[in-house]
């Protein structure tokens, strides 16, 4: 390939017939694309998208306002129909070799939009430009939609924004320069690759479309991740438990026993030694137990949270205080864990019953007031097609959980990654968190709408009260001495909702710590690495706002600031345990079997 006298690739008579050759490798790939689309798996259509009714009140309200206010629409027309001339003519301008006016520098920063053509070529530049016109103009009709209830004006917002990312030019190769020197650079080799990785993900997912972030040759678990030594000592048709070796000659005489989320696998804290929270935890002389949950099936349909609850939570603590011969364990909840861990908290209460010293939450809601921006997914039509969906297949497929968080992220999650894979040809990176967040879980059907419906949109656990295993659970019936790490830029599980929640909670022992980053960021932050730094401020009556304002900034990771806190309450030094017991045989190597299982569709 050789290039033009302006820089641009030049297509020979030799790069010409490869690129044919190539064009009809696209065809053979073609015909395996619309064998798979023929196979596609289908789900409810209400988790596509809202009901119509949603965008039917919208438009009553859009058009109700500009009965009463005709000259706002004049204005706002105008605006768009001179900017778009504006752009039209200064495109014409840039042809006749005349510079325009760029006028737009704060979408300059736009990632998207990276490569000089979109502003040296006026083809592109207008391409862009109309497009974020067009987005501006969408943007502003639901502005002025001023009479939606606000849970139905948030949820307006997102599907609006889904619309305006989805139909960006850089989505279609045609008006993605990117793609289009790729695809002359490669004698339209990229295309062929781009097409290979697309029918992959497609049969892989039986015609369901989900992009690969990760490359998944790169990572074996147990293999390069998820390495840390240990066994199985206790399983059953929810978990397993899994004791790690110790580290050091002695332990602190009560356990930690942490309960990551089941929405996905436990690894996350395992990556990879140098940024495992599990090794951290051992080499800082814990004996430490992790569950592994299953990963559900059909045959899952109606386990409930009371079955997360006694079959989990429960009994792997009754465990791991056996195996250790003692009272109580120190006990760690990630995320829905999390939230699980405050209900088993209070049911234990309930029944007079103190096996948990103290408790650790990794960004975990319990307040559920404020949905953020999870509300256009805890509305009822969304909700029903769930249930639906759960009543069709026995449980929530993971696809459509890890669809629901990719597109909170859209373009970083979906259309990027899409870009690269299916335009540009690009094998997906081996980044060992990406291949985790790809490595999804199913979720048993009634399971998912107890937590969806009583937990996230009734949110009775912090109101009437949470009605389960006999009891009703309230979250001030939480009285064990507890830190909450929170995650200052979460989208999951806002630091803010999270603070709510821990204020509620009825222990005279609290302690609140806001973590730089994200949801799993701020969460698998290792002091080696020195990265993001957190906040902390002993004063809980202070509304979250005032909170963040007063506190104190540390640099590095909360994770020494948290065994300093759990060493208070681990007790004594004892001889370093050996996983298991006479009555707990190793029945597997860590990580064991469950965490190995992929999800079913």
């Amino acid at each position: 390939m050789t290039t033009s006298e302006n820089g641009a690739p030049a297509v020979t008579g030799e790069s010409l017939e490869k690129l044919k050759e190539n064009m009809a490798r696209v065809e053979a790939l073609s015909k395996r694309l619309i064998d798979v689309m023929s196979r596609k798996t289908s789900h409810n259509p209400a988790l596509n998208a809202p009901s119509q009714e949603l965008f039917a009140k919208a438009a009553v309200a859009y058009w109700n306002q500009v009965m009463q206010n005709p000259a706002k629409l004049i204005e706002q027309q105008v605006h768009y129909w001179s900017k778009s001339v504006l752009n039209f003519a200064e495109a014409q301008q840039a042809l006749a070799g005349l510079k325009a006016e760029e006028g737009d520098e704060a979408a300059s920063r736009d990632r998207r939009f990276s490569n000089p053509l979109w502003r040296e070529n006026p083809y592109f530049n207008l391409i862009r430009r109309q497009y974020l016109l067009n987005a501006e103009a969408m943007e502003k009709v639901v502005e002025a939609a001023e009479d939606l209830d606000p849970k139905e004006k948030k949820r307006l917002n997102y599907f609006t924004r889904q619309i305006i990312d989805m139909m960006a030019p850089t989505n279609f190769l045609p008006t993605n320069p990117d793609a289009l020197q790729k695809a002359l650079e490669t004698d339209g080799e990229s295309l062929v690759r781009g097409l290979e990785n697309l029918v992959a993900d497609l049969e892989a997912n039986d015609g369901e479309l989900v992009v690969r972030l990760a490359d998944e040759s790169a990572f074996e678990i147990g293999g390069n991740i998820a390495t840390t030594p240990g066994e199985v000592v206790y399983r059953n048709r929810m978990m397993e438990l899994i004791q790690y070796a110790p580290s050091t000659e002695k332990v602190h005489e009560i356990p930690i026993v942490l309960f990551p989320p089941w929405i996905n696998k436990f690894y996350i804290l395992d990556l990879k030694p140098e940024n495992s929270f599990i090794k951290w935890a051992v080499d800082q002389g814990y004996t430490v137990f992790v569950v592994s949950w299953v990963n559900p099936d059909e045959t899952y349909r109606d386990v409930g949270m009371e079955d997360y609850i006694e079959e989990g939570f429960v009994r792997a603590i009754e465990e791991a205080k056996s195996i250790c011969k003692v009272k109580q364990v120190n006990a760690i909840g990630y995320c829905i864990a999390g939230t699980t861990l405050a209900l088993t908290l209070a049911l234990l209460k309930k029944r007079g019953d103190k096996p948990i010293k103290s408790a650790t939450f990794f960004t975990a809601l319990t307040d559920f007031s404020d949905q953020g921006e999870f509300t256009p997914f805890l509305q009822d039509d969304f909700i029903d097609g769930i249930e639906e969906e759960v009543e069709e297949h026995g449980y929530l497929r993971s696809y459509i959980m890890a669809r629901t968080f990719s597109f909170l992220r859209s373009n970083d999650l979906v259309y990027q990654p899409a870009i690269r894979s299916y335009m540009m040809g690009e094998t997906p990176p081996a980044f060992d968190l990406l291949y985790w967040n790809g490595d999804g879980t199913n979720l048993p059907g009634r399971m998912a709408v107890q937590y969806l419906r009583s937990l996230c949109q009734r949110n009775e656990f912090t109101t009437t009260g949470y009605k389960i295993l006999g009891q009703k659970l309230h979250v001030r019936d939480v009285d064990v001495p507890l830190m909450a790490i929170t995650c200052e830029t979460d989208h999951i599980a806002a630091w803010k909702d999270c603070y709510r929640g821990v204020q509620m909670m009825g222990s005279r022992s609290k302690t609140f710590i806001v973590s730089e980053s994200g949801h799993i960021a701020g969460i698998v932050n290792p002091p080696s690495k020195n990265k993001y730094g957190h906040y902390t401020n002993p004063d809980l009556k202070l509304d979250a706002d005032a909170w963040l304002k007063t506190a104190e900034h540390h640099e590095g990771s909360w994770w020494p600031r948290w065994e300093t806190w759990l060493r208070k309450r681990a007790g004594k030094l004892v001889p370093a345990r050996t996983p298991g017991d006479s009555d707990h045989p190793p029945l597997a190597p860590a990580p064991g079997t469950y965490v190995r299982v992929k999800a079913k569709r």
